[in-house]
C-alpha cells in the first residue's frame, strides 16, 4: 500500500478513534460518579439527560454504557434501559477475594521498591478524618475509596492501578447497604491511620497484616448488611 493510500485509510480511521476516545472519557466520568455515589445501585442511567448534560451524542453515550457493562458496573435491561448494577452476596465475597489479592499484593510489591511516595495515602486519611469531623459519612466513604486506590498505586504498576479503579468502583456499589452511617465507617478511619503509620515507618509486613484483617472484617460487615436487607 502506498504512503498516500495509508494516510487516506488512517484519515478514515480518525473519526473512529475520536469517537472511541470520547466514549472512554464519558465512561470515566460516569465511573467516577458511580464511585462517588451520585448514581446509586439500581438507578437508571437516563440516556437523554446524561447525553444533554455532557453534550455528547446518544451513540457515544451508548458506547460508554457498553464499557461500563463490560466492567460490571452497569446492566442493560431490555425495553427498560441501562441501570447501575445491583450486586449479590456472591459478588461481595468474590470482589473481596480480588481486593485482598490486589491490595495486599501491592503492599508486598511496594516493600521491594527503593522509594515509596505515601502522599496520596496520607491525603486520603486526612480527607476521611475531616469529613468525619463534619459528620459527612458519604464523603468519608469517598475518602476510603481514595485511600485504597492509593494503596494499590504503591505497586507502581499501571495495570494494578487500573484494576483497583474498576474493583473499587464495584465496591462503592456495596456502600448503599451501609447507608453511609457513622457506625459503619468510623471504625475504619482508625485502621486507615494505623496502616499509614506502619507504612511511614517502613513496616510493610504489619501494614499488610492489618489490611488483610481490615478487608475480611469489611466483607463480613457488608455480607451481614446484605442479609439483613434481603430478609
Amino acid at each position: 500500500m502506498s504512503t498516500s493510500a495509508a494516510e487516506e485509510t488512517l484519515a478514515r480511521d480518525r473519526a473512529l478513534l475520536e469517537r472511541s476516545g470520547t466514549a472512554e472519557r464519558v465512561a470515566e466520568i460516569l465511573r467516577q460518579r458511580i464511585t462517588e455515589g451520585v448514581f446509586p445501585p439500581g438507578s437508571r442511567l437516563s440516556e437523554p439527560s446524561i447525553s444533554a448534560a455532557l453534550g455528547v451524542s446518544r451513540n457515544t453515550l451508548r458506547e460508554s454504557f457498553q464499557l461500563l457493562a463490560h466492567e460490571r458496573l452497569a446492566v442493560h435491561e431490555l425495553n427498560r434501559g441501562v441501570f447501575v448494577r445491583e450486586l449479590t452476596a456472591r459478588d461481595i465475597a468474590d470482589l473481596y477475594v480480588m481486593r485482598r489479592v490486589t491490595e495486599c499484593g501491592a503492599l508486598r510489591r511496594a516493600a521491594e521498591l527503593s522509594t515509596v511516595d505515601l502522599r496520596a495515602v496520607a491525603q486520603a486519611v486526612r480527607r476521611g478524618r475531616a469529613a468525619a469531623d463534619e459528620g459527612d459519612w458519604q464523603a468519608v466513604g469517598t475518602a476510603s475509596i481514595a485511600f485504597h486506590q492509593a494503596l494499590g498505586d504503591l505497586a507502581g504498576s499501571e495495570r494494578v492501578s487500573t484494576t483497583m479503579r474498576q474493583v473499587l468502583a464495584e465496591t462503592r456499589l456495596f456502600f448503599v447497604l451501609a447507608e453511609n452511617t457513622r457506625a459503619f465507617f468510623e471504625p475504619f478511619l482508625e485502621r486507615h491511620e494505623r496502616i499509614l503509620r506502619d507504612l511511614e515507618r517502613g513496616r510493610f509486613g504489619p501494614a499488610e497484616t492489618a489490611l488483610e484483617k481490615y478487608l475480611r472484617d469489611a466483607e463480613k460487615q457488608l455480607l451481614t448488611a446484605y442479609d439483613r436487607r434481603e430478609s
